[in-house]
């Protein structure tokens, strides 16, 4: 069984234009960092033409598509019937894009059948962690 998850998205890109510009992205997940989701956008749909990837909770994502969640770089809020807002926040300036809510619940979706949502917890493997961490020590 596959421990990774993967599903491109539509992001549609807020700026001062009137209409949105659409521009690929990824979301994936990976069971051996179980608590986390990174988002990825290509090279040709960042300002700096290099790949941008941001990682946050998947326990965020999900909470951002009832309520308006996050303080920090990256936060989440449902927006009309059906799309979700991802802010990210970064000392260069903010990026704010649309996302289909369906494609949203559709990759929680996913994840929850390879990790189920609460038993994070039971994927890591703290011993050896700890062992990593402990062998440089001496």
């Amino acid at each position: 069984m596959s421990t990774v998850i993967e599903q491109p998205v539509e992001a549609r890109l807020v700026a001062a234009a009137p209409r949105m510009q659409k521009i690929p992205a990824t979301l994936r997940y990976d069971r051996t960092d179980p608590f986390a989701v990174r988002m990825a956008f290509p090279a040709q749909a960042t300002l700096e033409g290099v790949e941008v990837c941001w990682t946050f909770a998947r326990e965020l994502l999900a909470a951002g598509l009832h309520d308006a969640e996050g303080y920090g770089d990256v936060r989440v809020r449902p927006y009309g019937f059906d799309r979700t807002v991802l802010e990210f926040h970064a000392p260069e300036g903010t990026a704010v894009v649309h996302l289909h809510s369906g494609d949203v619940r559709q990759f929680l979706a996913a994840t929850a059948e390879l990790v189920p949502l609460g038993l994070e917890h039971l994927q890591l493997d703290l011993d050896h962690g700890l062992a990593e961490l402990m062998r440089d020590a001496c």
